[in-house]
């Protein structure tokens, strides 16, 4: 009896163990640039979405991208009242990334382009298209989840949204050409929090840094400023990098200037000590295979199924950016200090199968968390029309979704440039990161008497 107890609450108990312990703690989160090949695929597949639903707002994509060494292969399940330039969408991708030299493998102009595109399965639209639109089914079976903490400005833990930062501002640098002029597109980063025992950060332990660059060039007799060394790279990422994340967020300022003079901190560079080959001449990249960098580096839980390449029709994507809005509304409303959200769904079924919040024992109200779910289920509809709609999931907003994460992201209105069958371009404005504003704070704080 003991032991069928044990088992069936295991994971509670090492959830409890971990947040109880009176001992600081480590915890790690990884990111990647645009230019890792997983990435490249991940926009490849999100560019070729967007141009679709720009065109058919009710277009059905299920896109898949593979790239290797001079190679793209794009395949998957479409249904679109329009067209595309397949070829033109993934040359610009790539070029945007920053992949435009011979010498890289892998370039925008010269690259084989393979597509394998068809009509989406009959089967799975039955189920998913109905008369009435509230009624639309979910395109497939599953379990979603949604987190945020309130250790961060935008309720992101800590350690992936330094990751996230440190590989963007290193693309910014490439991208502007001023400094660091041998950096090439593909990098990746880790960081290493120690947290206290009521989980808050209190220091960086461990910075790993790995960055493609121009092969190693010493001597007299160079042109000015053609030198790169192992020494070199890593100077320039405490010269220029690290005060540059500093400065562009105060809520790494103190922690990165502790780092820095820290003895016992660690900063990795390049660890192999040689990072000239990269992208997806050194790593075959598929769409859909960093899932916990787009998500939450790990804290809180994932159900699987990625995101790039899908319409929302799939919730996969659509629920899972579902889960993260009602998250961040219970955080930030002051329900709970830490949120997991999980919706789970049967194909062809529009009302969800189960609706759980996990608040890590953060609850700052009287509720216990499946009354707080109960609360969540009358607040927000989560039927996969209802989502959609409220979430505006069919304009063409998902290309920036596929480099530095899908949540934790700034919601704001851009104008993006699209193509005609003609070639010709056309712009739409559009919303980007609608599951990350709190339009809803007020509903909530009522609803949970704060």
């Amino acid at each position: 009896m003991l032991k069928r107890v044990i088992h069936e609450h295991k994971q509670s108990l090492v959830d409890f163990f971990f947040r109880t312990t009176t001992m600081n703690y480590l915890f790690t989160s990884e990111s990647v640039s645009e230019g890792h090949p997983d990435k490249v695929s991940d926009q490849i597949s999100d560019a070729i979405l967007d141009n679709m639903l720009a065109q058919d707002p009710q277009a059905h994509v299920a896109c898949e991208t593979l790239c290797t060494t001079g190679q793209v292969v794009i395949a998957g399940e479409v249904s679109c009242n329009g067209w595309v330039d397949i070829q033109q969408i993934a040359r610009k991708t790539i070029a945007d990334i920053g992949y435009t030299k011979a010498e890289y493998k892998f370039e925008a102009e010269s690259c084989g382009i393979l597509t394998a595109l068809h009509a989406q399965s009959q089967d799975i639209n039955m189920g998913v298209s109905r008369a009435k639109e509230e009624e639309q089914g979910a395109g497939d079976q599953g379990m979603m989840f949604g987190y945020a903490t309130d250790e961060t400005d935008n309720y992101m833990p800590l350690t992936l949204d330094l990751a996230h930062t440190l590989v963007y501002t290193l693309a910014r640098i490439r991208k502007e050409g001023q400094q660091m002029t041998y950096l090439r597109p593909d990098s990746k980063s880790q960081v290493t929090i120690e947290y206290d025992e009521h989980n808050r950060p209190v220091r960086i332990d461990t910075i790993v840094l790995s960055t493609q660059h121009d092969r190693f060039r010493t001597g007299a007799g160079l042109p000015c400023g053609e030198e790169v060394t192992p020494e070199m790279i890593k100077k320039d990422i405490i010269d220029i990098l690290l005060p540059r994340v500093a400065t562009r967020d105060s809520r790494y300022s103190h922690l990165l200037h502790e780092f820095l003079a820290d003895k016992n901190a660690k900063l990795l560079v390049n660890p192999t000590g040689n990072f000239v080959i990269g992208g997806p001449h050194g790593d075959t990249g598929l769409t859909g295979r960093k899932i916990i960098v787009d998500t939450y580096g790990g804290r809180g839980a994932h159900g699987g199924g990625a995101f790039s390449g899908k319409d929302p029709s799939k919730v996969d994507r659509s629920a899972a950016y579902a889960a993260r809005w009602i998250a961040k509304h219970l955080v930030a409303a002051g329900v709970a200090h830490e949120a997991l959200v999980q919706v789970s769904y049967a194909i062809g079924v529009a009302e969800p199968v189960s609706l759980y919040v996990n608040t890590y024992g953060t609850a700052q109200v009287a509720l216990s968390d499946a009354e707080i779910a109960k609360v969540v289920g009358q607040l927000f509809d989560l039927r996969p029309a209802a989502i959609i709609r409220d979430l505006k999931l069919t304009q063409p907003i998902y290309e920036e979704t596929a480099k530095y994460g899908h949540v934790g992201r700034t919601n704001e209105v851009v104008t993006k440039t699209f193509f005609d069958a003609d070639g010709k371009p056309y712009t739409r404005e559009v919303e980007l990161f609608t599951w990350e504003k709190l339009d809803r704070l007020e509903q909530v704080k009522k609803a949970f008497k704060l």
